[in-house]
Parts: structure tokens; C-alpha cells; sequence
């Protein structure tokens, strides 16, 4: 009887675990099609407008009555200045514009559906006068993933137009492989840049369907169809094939980020490590200190600012199963980091 329970108890925790797999599966498989099915619409926000906004906004809260007058007066007396030099330069080339993009993605980059969208819509309208920050923010994630959003950057680089990353938070891995492909990159003092590796790890349950003495049989039709896997025994010569795989990985990560930042010296930096902003700026991963927030502002001084977004509508189960998606990404990127990491 007590056997009959241990193994009652093994089936129950086996079946939990299997189930919760399947279901993490289905969540987020369910979530990528969601995204690619559904359509979105362009949106573009003017973002001088609104820094001009706030000045107006502020200004109305502390200047005078007769500060404010003089002030508008000045604004109207420039503005048909403004008007005047335009008219008469009609046929001289305009001045550029900066478009801002947003890119925030987790372990699948569902994101990059958006950003291949913004940057067609981009190439139509925009030239070399033009420019484009994206506004980063991974820690990176599946590799054909990050390489297909690094190759949506590359296309803005391709036609010419001078293409900036702005890194508030963290470009790590294969964040770090599409910041690589910017012209220049600006990271806030603290963020954290670089983790030039490869990483793969999965649990093995072979020990444990043996002592129950349970079987477990996987059938393939070539000799490296499946290196490791997570019921079955793993041999050593399934372990250095998938070592590898996983070396050949990193040599193509390496080369990609030398393709674009020549300067690099790879044998120090794709150690896997990662460093705040301002170690990183010492080692040439990045071009300058500074929020994007501050580049921004400087930018608008002198031209116009638009944000530009690709938005995909979501249904309540769409928006249900998204979440329960980032906060199991979130999850899993903690833990493999807590021993990484320092906190402040």
C-alpha cells in the first residue's frame, strides 16, 4: 500500500508539472499568434509639441500677467519670422526630422511584429536628412528572434539614415545585438549593457522516471535530430554536440557585433559578462552617457520630434494571456540573473 501511494503521489507531481508545461506552452504560442493575426494601426505623436506644452504650461503657473504678454508677443513676432523664411526658402531641401521608436521585449520579442511595421512606414517617408532613435529596453531572449529584430535596425542603417540607440534600462545579449547595430549608442550611467553569450539549461527527470521505474523512449531519424533532452538519458557525446551548437552560436554573435562595432576588442568583451553604462563606455560598447530623456531635449531645439508606434489592439483574453506570459518571462529572467545582478 505504501507503494501504491508514493507512486500515486510521483504520478500526481509528474502530471501538475507536465500540465503546467503544456500550459506555459499553449499561453505563449497562443500570444504569438494573437499578435501576428491581429492588425494595428500606425499612431504619430509629436513630441516637441508636447515639451512646448509643458514649457507653456509652467510658464503660465509662474510668470506675471505682463511677463506672459511680453513673452507672447515675442512668440507671435518670431513665429511670423518663422513663416516668412520658409516661404522664401520653398525650394531649399527641409530641415530633418528625429523619429522616436519604442522597442520593450522579453525573452520572445513579440515586439519586433511592431517594429518591422514602424520601419517599413519609415523607409517610405524618411531620408538621410532624417534620423531615429529607438528607445531599448531587453534583456534578450531567443536567438532567431533578436537576430530578426537586429535585422529590422540594419535596414534603417542599409538606406542611409543615421539610426541612435538610447538604453534607459538594460541592452544585454540579444539587446546588446540590435544597440550594436545603431550608428551611435547613448546609455544612462547605470544601465546595464554587454552579456556578449550564449545561454541554454533544461532540467533532466531521467533519475527520477528510473527510480519509479518508469520508461521513457524518444525515436529520431538522424544522429543529432535531438542532442539533450529532459526525460531520456543524455549521453556525452549528445552534451558536446550541443556544446557545440552553442559555440558555433556565440562565434555568429561575435561576428555580427564586430561586423558593426570593428573597434571592439571581442576577446574582452563576449566574455558573457555584463557592466553598467559608464565601465561599458571605457570599453567602447557604448558612445555616450545620457538618458534619452536629455537627448531628446536637445534634439527638439532645433527640429522636430514624432514618435512613431505601430499599435495592435488586444481583446481581454489577448491582454489575460500576454500578461501571464511577461510575468512568466519576468520570473524566469530573475531567477537566472539573481546571481548576476547587484541591487541598489
Amino acid at each position: 500500500m505504501e507503494f501504491l501511494f508514493e507512486y500515486g503521489l510521483f504520478l500526481a507531481k509528474a502530471l501538475t508539472l507536465v500540465v503546467a508545461v503544456v500550459a506555459i506552452i499553449l499561453v505563449v504560442a497562443q500570444v504569438g499568434r494573437s499578435q501576428r493575426a491581429q492588425k494595428g494601426e500606425l499612431q504619430l505623436t509629436c513630441l516637441s509639441d508636447q515639451l512646448e506644452d509643458y514649457q507653456h504650461h509652467l510658464e503660465s503657473a509662474l510668470l506675471s500677467k505682463e511677463q506672459l504678454k511680453a513673452k507672447e508677443k515675442a512668440e507671435k513676432k518670431a513665429e511670423k519670422a518663422r513663416q516668412k523664411k520658409e516661404k522664401a526658402n520653398v525650394d531649399k531641401p527641409r530641415e530633418g526630422r528625429v523619429f522616436v521608436l519604442d522597442f520593450k521585449a522579453g525573452i520572445e520579442a513579440f515586439e519586433v511584429v511592431s517594429l518591422r511595421e514602424e520601419i517599413s512606414a519609415l523607409l517610405t517617408v524618411a531620408d538621410k536628412q532624417d534620423q531615429v532613435l529607438v528607445r531599448l529596453e531587453s534583456g534578450g531572449g531567443m536567438v532567431h528572434a533578436y537576430g530578426l529584430a537586429s535585422s529590422q535596425l540594419a535596414r534603417l542603417r542599409d538606406a542611409g539614415i543615421p539610426l541612435t540607440i538610447a538604453v534607459d534600462k538594460v541592452a544585454a545579449s540579444g539587446g546588446y545585438m540590435m544597440a550594436c547595430v545603431a550608428d551611435h549608442i547613448v546609455a544612462a550611467p547605470f544601465s546595464i549593457i554587454g552579456s556578449i553569450g550564449v545561454i541554454a539549461q533544461l532540467p533532466n527527470f531521467n533519475k527520477l522516471l528510473k527510480k519509479s521505474n518508469i520508461e521513457f523512449e524518444q525515436h529520431t531519424a538522424g544522429e543529432f535530430k535531438r542532442t539533450l533532452t529532459m526525460f531520456g538519458e543524455n549521453t556525452d557525446s549528445a552534451r558536446e554536440k550541443f556544446r557545440e551548437e552553442l559555440e558555433e552560436t556565440h562565434g555568429l554573435f561575435k561576428d555580427f557585433i564586430g561586423r558593426y562595432r570593428p573597434e571592439l576588442d571581442l576577446g574582452k568583451v563576449a566574455t558573457g559578462e555584463h557592466w553598467f553604462a559608464t565601465q561599458a563606455l571605457d570599453l567602447g560598447l557604448v558612445d555616450e552617457l545620457s538618458t534619452s530623456d536629455d537627448w531628446l531635449m536637445k534634439q527638439a531645439k532645433d527640429k522636430e520630434v514624432l514618435k512613431l508606434s505601430y499599435v495592435i489592439k488586444k481583446n481581454l483574453a489577448n491582454r489575460f494571456g500576454r500578461g501571464a506570459s511577461e510575468a512568466l518571462e519576468t520570473l524566469a529572467m530573475k531567477l537566472a540573473e539573481l546571481n548576476q545582478r547587484s541591487r541598489v
